[in-house]
């Protein structure tokens, strides 16, 4: 399993026989080289998408042309993307599960907002989630845009994920300390990945303080277009 951040809360995961995008956000991305999109966005079979917000959406539609790569989210958010143009996944909600060959995606809740921009003003684009992921053996936790919430317990408790993606930065999401403290209360992580920071100066810039509060955890910082390989 490979698992490449492209900056903020983007990210592609090679795993099983799927190669899947999680909001892909490589057109505008402060933290993403636009000359390696084509490193992103090769063999991609599948794209979700967690919630409505430009840094997660604004280029999905576009990619999903691109690369002929369904999109799967919320049925709101996904019936508006399919409406736009992109191929037409599935439009699911919170507690099911869909499968990609030997990969299975289950919709969890996340606690933040979501709405799609239009020339009225901010459209309605269904509830904020994060997603389960299984395959290799492995059991990955998406938090999508969230701070810490009481739906963790059961999560983790339910799904015994071994590896966090954690939004991280602050500001518009929990921040690393908060982070910390969500994945040794409510979840039994061996590796932990930051999200969601370094992109803008209101962001954390490091994720210090999350390794500080998981010890015996391995919390990796990723970088960008860098594989981690697990």
């Amino acid at each position: 399993m490979n698992i490449i951040w492209l900056g903020h809360g983007s990210f592609r995961i090679e795993i099983e026989d799927q190669v899947l995008l999680i909001d892909p956000w490589v057109k505008g991305n402060p933290a993403f080289p636009e000359d390696r999109t084509e490193d992103a966005l090769k063999d991609v079979t599948q794209i979700l998408i967690t919630h409505g917000h430009f840094d997660h959406t604004d280029n999905v539609v576009e990619v999903s042309q691109r690369t002929e790569a369904p999109v799967s989210g919320i049925v709101e958010l996904a019936g508006q993307l399919h409406g736009k143009g992109a191929v037409e996944g599935h439009a699911f909600n919170k507690g099911g599960t869909i499968s990609f060959g030997n990969v299975s995606v289950s919709m969890v809740p996340a606690s933040h907002s979501s709405s799609l921009p239009t020339d009225e003003g901010p459209k309605y684009a269904g509830m904020e989630t994060g997603f389960i992921i299984k395959g290799e053996g492995k059991t990955i936790y998406f938090s999508g845009d969230t701070t810490i919430m009481a739906d963790m317990a059961w999560i983790g408790q339910y799904y015994k994920p071994d590896i966090g993606i954690l939004s991280a930065g602050g500001y518009y999401t929990m921040d690393m300390e908060m982070a910390a403290w969500a994945s040794k209360t409510y979840f039994d992580f061996d590796t932990v990945i930051p999200c969601h920071y370094r992109t803008f100066p209101a962001l954390e810039q490091s994720a210090a303080k999350l390794a500080e509060g998981l010890p015996g955890v391995q919390v990796i910082e990723p970088e960008v277009l860098t594989a981690i390989s697990l």
